[in-house]
């Protein structure tokens, strides 16, 4: 997808519905995100106390053109700040509540994406429960699961990348192949596909292991190493699906993902031994992040890699199966330090990452471990804004003193999501 184009306003040319972004620091203005779209008068008047003289608007993600331009009043024009940060007259008790406010709300798009989460992840359980039972309602469903998730990848410029863990109840809720989806359209999103190439590849993820409802459970869920047969039958798995795709009349180029998904670019993967440019870009995706999550989740949990273990070891070790340009796009999406890593900061504290900074790879947002802070309330950093703090250490859970491992409570099971701007509290 390639730039949208991003023009410049005055604060007296906003109106609601405009697309703004904010070129300000984390902690300089009240949002939750610094770009999203105008919602109502207030969030107008909140723009305009920041004392910015210019702002950038997208038109093709805005509603409505920008109001014309007005001549500011002298006085206005007295008060406006230096751009990059608040109003001089800002007083220490107003930057505390400030700061507290944006905890607040950082802290309700967690929850706001959990949700999402858990609605998603419930659409998936239905949709490969039944799908052989009432394939026409299921099929449905799947699509109308895929376009909700392409509009929001499409109309927002940000992803909102989470760690779900059980503590939260999410054990019950993870699912490989919405995982594997949600992370093939993080890759999208970096990649210049157009709308119908991204529906393609949500569908063809959210159904790569279709094949594998004809392999008795026995096979698909052991944990022990499989015999010679039983991977050989596994490895039919992909055949099988590009039939389930085929009669269900799926658009080839998901058909192919679902054929595929792991082939490698050596020639080393099945079912075909492709290579290099045989294996179509779409697919060439989905078995990079197949082989991500299987790494993070595999059946037997443990052997389980952290997200940081598992990109070190694509890297290091399996580079050579992997398209290496989409590879590094997925160590890039994903940062340094992947959602769910648990990681100790200069400052002595322990804590979780729960989403990255694209810009800023060595410094992600983090769920801090702080004993005197309630853990339903639980104090979120954004290390992008923060100078004086950095991680020092990637841990794996058992490295964790027990206040912080229950306090972070780092799941078995590490899922994501993004969604758009979640909407604030009260709103």
């Amino acid at each position: 997808m390639k730039p949208d184009p991003i023009n410049t306003i005055t604060p007296d040319q906003l109106r609601v519905g405009l697309y703004i972004h904010l070129d300000l620091g984390w902690m300089d203005h009240p949002f939750t995100f610094s770009n999203f779209k105008i919602r109502n008068e207030g969030q107008i008047a909140q723009i305009k106390a920041l004392g910015l003289k210019k702002l950038r608007y997208d038109p093709l993600r805005s509603d409505i053109e920008p109001a014309p331009r007005q001549a500011a009043p002298a006085s206005e024009l007295h008060a406006s700040a230096v751009p990059g940060s608040l109003a001089p007259e800002t007083s220490e008790d107003a930057r505390e509540a400030f700061e507290t406010q944006r905890l607040d709300e950082l802290r309700h798009a967690v929850h706001e994406c959990e949700h999402k989460f858990a609605q998603a992840a419930s659409a998936v359980t239905r949709i490969e429960r039944e799908i052989h039972i009432t394939p026409p309602k299921s099929m449905a469903e799947a699509h109308a699961l895929v376009d909700s998730m392409v509009e929001s990848l499409l109309t927002e410029s940000d992803v909102v990348l989470h760690a779900m863990n059980d503590r939260r109840g999410m054990a019950e809720q993870y699912s490989h192949a919405l995982n594997v989806t949600v992370l093939a359209m993080i890759l999208a999103k970096s990649l210049d596909m157009s709308e119908e190439e991204v529906k393609f590849l949500a569908m063809g993820a959210l159904f790569h292991d279709i094949g594998k409802s004809q392999i008795p459970d026995r096979v698909t869920r052991k944990t022990d190493p499989l015999t010679k047969s039983e991977l050989a039958l596994m490895h039919e798995h992909c055949k099988f699906g590009a039939n389930f795709a085929e009669n269900f009349k799926l658009h080839p180029r998901v058909t192919q993902i679902i054929l595929q998904h792991h082939e490698c670019v050596d020639g080393s993967g099945f079912p075909n031994k492709l290579q290099g440019e045989q294996i179509d870009r779409l697919s060439r995706i989905v078995a990079i992040v197949n082989t991500y999550d299987n790494l993070c989740n595999p059946m037997d949990m443990a052997s389980a890699m952290t997200p940081y273990e598992a990109l070190a070891n694509m890297f290091s070790r399996q580079r050579a199966k992997l398209d290496p340009s989409i590879l590094k796009l997925l160590i890039k999406s994903m940062g340094v330090y992947p959602p769910g890593s648990i990681v100790r900061l200069s400052s002595g504290d322990h804590g979780m990452v729960m989403a990255v900074n694209p810009s800023k790879p060595l410094r992600p947002c983090v769920m801090l471990h702080l004993p005197d802070v309630p853990r339903k309330t639980p104090m979120l950093i954004d290390l992008g804004e923060e100078a004086a703090l950095s991680i020092i250490q990637c841990l794996r859970p058992h490295q964790l003193p027990k206040a912080a491992l229950d306090y972070l409570s780092p799941g078995k099971h590490i899922s994501y999501y993004f969604d758009k701007e979640p909407a604030k509290p009260g709103q």
